[in-house]
């Protein structure tokens, strides 16, 4: 934090009290985000989410404070500790009462939105503590007496995309009064459905369909390389890309995160001459009764394998990739403790290395414009390629790729083993993925 910043940050508890209290097993979603964000040492807070929330008009600060509360109360994964139990297995600890932390930063009326910016950047990168944390932050730009931008930040555990994206709205709501009764699915609820005849049926199932294609897809996607110990990251900025992908998709009756499951696959085959494409997919597991409107972490990897990735129709490809997406999607909610187990037993799997998660309209969700309307070929020129960081190595992962929002702009942000991808490598990637959309919208 610099000083100019410290003499104008006012940190403090919101207290909390009246929720429901309970303990119980982790959840799949739980466990699966704790096991992936303890083995990242330093570069756990990469998996933080963050939203924010842009006030037209400025609110009073217990308007503000009496609405996070309400959330509190209502969510309750947002007042949720894990602990470890026996054999890896966690379990949640919902608390009644507690204090939420909060940091009051005042601003200028015209330096709102950059202050809430430079906010954001500051505290996501501010890992959470499961077990000891609570796992909700609150950030808010305040002008005078009143509030002008609120950002949330949560641990990964509490929430994922989907459901900050149902924080962000709820809260917009609690600003101007209760909600509506309505039915949610809470974590605990969550968990015991999972523990249930019919929650096993779908365990199994999902890890049956893993283990089929695990045992057909290519041993390796990727030639081996040399050993190397960094993971560089790129972000390809296309405003032509934001313009084009909502054009195949709606040209083709696709969904946009298909287009760019097609292209990655496409780009991939191009790059290695392996005709067949193995990722895992992040996906929307809300599919039971109270789970739509949740402030939980729900969403896991689905497993997509499609074979005929090395040439033909594009569009073709798009609509075949699109059918094979729902099948990883049907298959995406499972036990991810159990399913390593059957992983590891299992002869020969095939490479499953590579992730792609399509994070668009789900975060950063910090107000950015939409990119201007503009000839395909004059927004191509403002493409940029640039390597921000370099992350620590990640065992299994060759790349992750996301799909994620920006400031007038679509971005492809990635991140890979150098040893399998070199820098080279990687933009020609990002590159081709581009070009492959663009061309198709023309």
């Amino acid at each position: 934090m610099t000083v100019a910043h410290a003499q104008t940050d006012q940190r403090s508890e919101l207290a909390f009290s009246g929720g429901r209290a309970g303990a119980g097993p982790a959840t799949w979603g739980q466990q699966a985000i704790w096991d992936v964000v303890r083995s990242l040492g330093t570069d756990a807070a990469r998996y933080n989410v963050s939203g924010g929330l842009p006030l037209p008009a400025a609110v009073p600060m217990d308007r503000v404070e009496g609405a996070v509360r309400d959330l509190v109360l209502l969510h309750e994964s947002l007042r949720t500790r894990l602990r470890t139990a026996d054999a890896g297995r966690l379990d949640q600890v919902v608390h009644a009462a507690g204090g939420i932390p909060v940091l009051t930063r005042a601003a200028d009326p015209d330096t709102v939105e950059a202050t809430a910016y430079a906010l954001r950047d500051e505290l996501l990168a501010v890992p959470f503590d499961a077990e000891r944390e609570w796992p909700l932050r609150v950030g808010v730009v305040r002008v005078g007496a009143g509030a002008r931008y609120v950002v949330f930040f949560l641990s990964h555990t509490a929430s994922d995309g989907w459901g900050l994206r149902n924080l962000l709205a709820d809260f917009a709501a609690l600003l101007h009064g209760p909600l509506p009764a309505r039915d949610l699915l809470q974590p605990l609820e969550e968990a015991a459905f999972q523990v249930s005849d019919r929650g096993r049926r779908r365990d199994a199932a999902a890890r049956r369909s893993w283990l089929d294609k695990l045992g057909r897809g290519p041993a390796r996607q990727f030639p081996a390389r040399p050993p190397a110990a960094t993971f560089p990251n790129a972000v390809l900025n296309s405003p032509a890309l934001g313009l084009a992908l909502d054009r195949v998709a709606a040209t083709l009756s696709v969904s946009p995160a298909a287009v760019v499951l097609a292209a990655a696959a496409a780009s991939a085959a191009r790059l290695t001459g392996v005709g067949e494409a193995v990722f895992q997919v992040v996906v929307n597991n809300r599919f039971l009764p109270g789970m739509a409107g949740g402030v939980t972490t729900i969403a896991q990897e689905g497993l997509f394998h499609l074979t005929g990735t090395g040439g033909g129709d594009f569009p073709d490809l798009v609509r075949r990739t699109f059918g094979a997406a729902l099948s990883a999607q049907r298959h995406a909610y499972y036990d991810k403790l159990a399913l390593d187990r059957d992983v590891a037993a299992l002869d020969g799997a095939c490479d499953h290395s590579c992730f792609v998660n399509d994070q668009r309209g789900l975060m950063p969700a910090l107000n950015f414009a939409a990119p201007a309307p503009a000839p395909l070929r004059e927004a191509l020129a403002r493409t940029t390629l640039t390597w921000p960081v370099e992350h620590e190595p990640r065992r299994g992962v060759s790349f992750a790729l996301d799909a994620q929002d920006a400031p007038g702009a679509l971005e492809l942000a990635m991140t890979a083993d150098s040893a399998i991808l070199p820098r080279s490598d990687m933009s020609t990637f990002l590159y081709t993925i581009e070009d492959l959309i663009v061309r198709a919208a023309s």
